[in-house]
């Protein structure tokens, strides 16, 4: 046989990682780097104790507890314990004091309620040692989280000592290797019922981690939530959240938290941003800021189909019989669109509108059967065209139906605005709108001065964009945030929230994500409306 000799090689590496850059150890706290920190140790705990109350004591933020629980021998430990139960009965007939008598009688049916679980029950008892090191890098915060475990200990009915002239060795037994020293023991060793400490549920966290993911915020107990919102499992079926919050609550620092966050683990994002909020963080990101206010690289021509992917399971909108071509179902969004632009259409008007433009397009070419991705923006008509096309049915000799003939002039000068007028420089033309990053910001600001059917109008006109961005590529994971989400909010037109919601119900397919930003749930229950003070 040959002799093999390995010697191990030293992660220097690691070794600078865990190694603190300094220790100094005082009489009753201990400097860790750039932290201070204490080491307390509980000497006595609580007769009845309910489930969890070791979770409350392990839990405390802003702390690092040790627990040591050592078995020992239940025969003698009996022994001892009847010993101690004779010794306490004893004491409690002979002693004069009525309060000395009250604790020895006490003392003794605690010892005989033991003896019972242990010797008929089978229950298993052992030391338990609990060291809990509060540690913080400012003192204002050392001090409150020092005071913070003191009072959740006395409230839990269990008593503390501070470790003095033991930091050290105390220290240790907190530390990951967890060399137990005599000295503490000595100090902190208890004897504890196996139950009890099973039951006190020690490991339990207040916190949620996914594994993979990003720290997403704090629960109502302190505990880090680290999330992967792309996870999927049990009852998490998507990725669409809510974010909502009265004004100057921090709404936008979560989103750009999260934003960040996803852009960093190569998800596409895309904001719709009224406030001017999210361009600074998109140059940050080279991404592209697209003045969607009515800027020259932001315009969406509402007459260019955008195609839109259709489910075996779940069909986004049904046509009237034409087939389910790309045309068939845009057309279902350019009812919702003219709709919420222009409220007070009645129903003959918009079946018009809606054969104009059927006719239309058919002129450019376009028929029910088309490849809508074969067409570029320069292919599609725009409100020019449409406006033209009714107006001249509307002034046309050859018609001789003067109702209808009405009707068609009426239909043109309600589009008028639209097409030539101060409405135009919105959505009247090709369109525009390019982008090859992976974060977009589609800036809505320069429209906080216009009427609600123009803000509602526009937000429907680019979340139909932004839905073909999403839908576009099912291995591309992309997050839609749309801030005051309020603004898509009109009674009279129910079809665009309508329109949302699918995009939310559908968008796990495509590996895409929704997240609302809004002011109150009540924006969206309210039936007068959205709260019109935010707009």
């Amino acid at each position: 046989m040959k002799n093999y000799s390995y010697q191990e090689k030293v992660n220097n590496d690691l070794l600078n990682i865990i190694t603190p850059i300094g220790l100094e150890f005082k009489r009753n706290s201990l400097i860790i780097g750039e932290n201070t920190g204490r080491v307390y140790g509980i000497i006595k705990y609580p007769q009845k104790v309910d489930y969890g109350w070791l979770a409350k004591i392990t839990n405390i933020p802003g702390t690092i507890v040790g627990i040591t629980f050592i078995p020992i021998d239940n025969g003698e430990f009996i022994s001892g314990l009847s010993r101690s139960v004779i010794q306490h009965r004893s004491a409690a007939e002979s002693a004069k004091d009525p309060l000395t008598r009250q604790r020895a009688e006490k003392a003794a049916q605690d010892g005989e309620k033991i003896m019972l679980q242990i010797d008929q029950l089978g229950e298993t008892v052992g030391t338990m040692i609990i060291s809990i090191m509060p540690m913080a890098r400012e003192e204002s915060t050392f001090s409150k989280i020092c005071r913070k475990t003191e009072s959740i200990i006395a409230t839990s009915k269990a008593k503390l000592r501070i470790m003095a002239n033991l930091q050290e060795q105390a220290f240790k037994s907190v530390s990951p290797y967890y060399t137990l020293d005599e000295a503490i023991s000595e100090v902190l060793k208890r004897i504890i019922p196996m139950s009890s400490f099973v039951g006190g549920f020690p490991f339990s966290s207040s916190g949620y981690n996914d594994g993979t993911g990003y720290y997403f915020g704090r629960d109502n107990a302190g505990g880090l939530v680290v999330l992967d919102p792309w996870k999927r499992g049990n009852d998490r079926t998507n990725t669409n959240f809510t974010i909502m919050g009265v004004a100057g609550v921090g709404k936008s620092t979560v989103v750009k938290h999260i934003a960040l966050s996803e852009y960093m683990k190569g998800t596409k994002i895309i904001f719709i941003d009224p406030e001017s909020e999210y361009k600074e963080i998109t140059k940050a990101l080279d991404g592209d800021w697209i003045n969607a206010g009515g800027g020259s690289n932001g315009k969406i021509n509402p007459l260019q189909i955008r195609p839109t992917p259709v489910d075996d399971d779940d069909i986004f909108y049904k046509d009237e019989g034409h087939g389910m071509g790309d045309m068939a179902i845009y057309i279902k969004n350019l009812e919702i669109f003219f709709s919420l632009y222009l409220p007070s259409l009645n129903d003959k008007q918009k079946a018009i509108l809606k054969n104009e433009i059927i006719e239309l397009y058919h002129t450019f070419g376009i028929t029910w059967d088309t490849d809508i991705n074969k067409l570029r923006p320069d292919d599609f008509p725009i409100l020019f065209d449409l406006h033209q096309q009714i107006k001249s049915k509307g002034e046309s000799k050859e018609n001789d139906n003067l109702l209808l003939k009405n009707d068609y002039a009426d239909l043109a000068l309600l589009l008028q605005d639209i097409a030539l007028g101060s409405d135009a420089f919105l959505w009247n033309g090709k369109s525009t709108i390019s982008t090859d990053t992976r974060c977009i910001c589609l800036d809505t600001h320069d429209l906080q001065n216009t009427s609600d059917n123009i803000k509602r109008t526009q937000y429907f006109n680019l979340l139909t964009w932004c839905w073909q961005q999403m839908s576009a590529d099912r291995n591309e994971p992309v997050l839609l945030i749309c801030d005051e989400a309020y603004l898509m909010i009109d009674p009279n037109v129910p079809q665009s929230l309508v329109f949302l919601r699918n995009v939310e119900k559908r968008s796990r397919k495509y590996e895409a994500g929704v997240a609302i930003v809004s002011h109150s749930v009540v924006d969206f229950l309210d039936p007068k409306g959205p709260v019109k003070n935010f707009v």
